[in-house]
Formats: C-alpha cells, sequence, structure tokens
C-alpha cells in the first residue's frame, strides 16, 4: 500500500489538513481550503502563486 485515503470526496481538504498541520509553524491553511501561504509575510516581497493539478492531488504542494 502506498498510502491512505478516507473518500475521494475529502482526499483533497485532509490532505491540506494534514499539510498545514505537519507546517503549521511556518504556513496557515486559507479560506475554505482554497491555497496555503507563509504565516508570516515578508513587507517587500513578492508572492509566489501557482497552480496545477488539473482535478488530482494538489501538483506543487511541496512548492511553498
Amino acid at each position: 500500500m502506498k498510502k491512505f485515503i478516507n473518500t475521494v470526496d475529502t482526499i483533497l481538504t485532509e490532505s491540506l489538513d494534514g499539510f498545514a498541520a505537519a507546517h503549521s509553524d511556518i504556513l496557515v491553511l486559507g479560506d475554505e481550503h482554497k491555497f496555503v501561504r507563509r504565516r508570516e509575510l515578508k513587507p517587500g516581497k513578492v508572492a509566489l502563486i501557482s497552480g496545477g493539478g488539473s482535478g488530482h492531488e494538489p501538483l506543487h504542494g511541496g512548492l511553498v
């Protein structure tokens, strides 16, 4: 077995919840599980916005 999935309906929210919980010292989960971002924003720095997956699991989850 290579991964655990409770249901296909909740895989995205559960994956993001786990990712945010594992790295809660440096990032936060956005409203309605739409994005993750740095916990502390750095004034004068540019934000990186990346999307992907095309209906699959978050493709760039480890990029943050």
